[in-house]
């Protein structure tokens, strides 16, 4: 692993001052790039689409709030990295509550949850390996699900924060441009999206057949209680809290910390721009086409189907780039998932007392091990399921339930442990509290229907 030995560590030789311009801000944008490159696969692509395709255009509302109110929560997640220097699993260790064997319960809470989320990422294995057999069948669908694992866990294995970074953002970008265009091909189609479709979509109604979907995507869409979790790490390692240096009472320590945290929303609110947007697209596509065709993605053909939304939108020979385009984003995902995962699981392994996940070499050997041993095991549980579609969707109700620790835990970083000096505006407090109820709600529908 690449990961510099400084990486979560903050002293004076790593202190710099914040960005005075737009343009030098735009310089250091990067963590929120990443987890939008997580979202837009296993999300949008298939959740997003599969619930447009269940329910038509009545349940748009459910997916612009998803990506709408939880970015106010992964802002409180940043803010607290970037002040206090602690990653998540570490603030998650210090909430309040009964600990087991030293170990608060909101960790514990958390490793069984995640342990029960393996078999998402499992499912996106399988749509990678689907995708790879829909392009080239003369392998089977085992064999590339063993080919995405393998290619999945060498690239984390060897990748530092700014490889990830860059395989991200590369790997969605072209794909979600290529969605937009197709929305607008759309309307030169007997698919064509109007404006009473736009309507019904706002309406705020949720028919009872999509409210187990409706309740996943809101889990799993936009930034999931997963990428929430996760982001702060990416803060850490982009330097945001480095740079900020260690909290101190000094007025130049709180100066730096709000410039940083100033950078932190621009990076934020930028990607929150880049994931509403195209799950709106991958969304109405679904709603548009699948639901007007009567056709729901499931089984091996899963990616099969969801390859209507772009044949119909620009005809049989956009199946070769909507096969090229799945393969980038969940394959995109995966790596980002598998990045993500291989740090929360050591640090949370750490709070449990198995290592100091301070201790750089230590903690990058952890990492290095597990970025081999998890794509192993979601390409077990792919290929001992073999339901890709109802593995994302049981992992995304999974993580819905997750966002009652998130909530909780963003009440305690404002509330309890906030410096005053960095303390928000009242209009953001509304937003919090807005973003509060709306997860709260949602989990426990998601209770409900477990």
């Amino acid at each position: 692993m690449e990961i510099t030995a400084h990486s979560y560590a903050a002293d004076s030789s790593s202190v710099q001052e914040p960005p005075s311009s737009f343009r030098e801000t735009l310089g250091h944008l990067g963590p929120s790039l990443i987890l939008t490159a997580g979202v837009v696969g296993s999300g949008e692509l298939i959740m997003t689409t599969t619930l447009g395709a269940r329910a038509g255009f009545v349940t748009l509302w459910v997916v612009l709030l998803s990506c709408l109110l939880k970015v106010v929560v992964q802002l409180e997640f940043g803010k607290h990295a970037i002040s206090t220097g602690e990653t998540s699993l570490e603030a998650f260790n210090r909430l309040p509550g009964p600990a087991w064997r030293g170990t608060g319960w909101a960790v514990w809470m958390w490793l069984a949850i995640k342990t029960v989320q393996l078999v998402q990422y499992a499912g996106i294995a399988g749509g990678v390996a689907l995708a790879l057999h829909l392009a080239m069948p003369w392998a089977p669908v085992w064999l590339w699900a063993c080919a995405a694992g393998l290619c999945t866990a060498m690239l984390v294995f060897r990748g530092s924060y700014r490889a990830v970074e860059r395989w991200a953002v590369g790997l969605t970008a072209a794909f979600t441009l290529f969605t937009l265009a197709c929305v607008v091909a759309l309307q030169g189609t007997v698919y064509r999206i109007t404006a009473g479709d736009l309507m019904e979509g706002v309406s705020f109604r949720l028919p009872a057949a999509a409210a187990g979907v409706a309740v996943a995507v809101f889990g799993a869409t936009g930034v999931s209680a997963d990428e929430i979790i996760s982001y702060p790490y990416w803060c850490l390692e982009k330097g945001y809290a480095r740079f900020a240096g260690a909290p101190s009472e000094t007025a130049d320590w709180a100066r730096r910390a709000r410039g940083w945290i100033r950078v932190m929303y621009i990076d934020a609110l930028f990607s929150l721009a880049i994931y509403t947007l195209s799950t709106a697209a991958f969304y109405v596509l679904g709603a548009a086409i699948l639901h007007g065709r009567g056709e729901i993605p499931a089984g091996y053909e899963m990616i099969r189907t969801l390859s209507g939304i772009y044949t119909e939108s620009f005809g049989g020979w956009a199946m070769a780039v909507f096969i090229a385009g799945s393969v980038a984003v969940l394959f995109s995902t995966l790596f980002v998932a598998c990045a993500s995962a291989t740090r929360m699981f050591t640090d949370a392994f750490a709070q449990c007392g198995l290592l100091d996940f301070r201790e750089a070499a230590r903690r990058d050997r952890w990492i290095g091990g597990l970025s081999l041993s998890l794509p192993a095991l979601w390409v077990i549980l792919f290929l001992a399921i073999g339901e890709p579609l109802i593995m994302i969707l049981a992992g995304g109700v999974a993580v819905a339930l997750l966002l009652v620790i998130v909530i909780f835990a963003a009440w305690v970083f404002r509330y309890r442990r906030l410096d005053q000096r960095l303390r928000p505006s009242r209009v953001y407090d509304a937003l919090l509290w807005l973003s509060f109820l709306a997860i709260a709600g949602v989990a426990l529908t998601a209770a409900a229907n477990l």
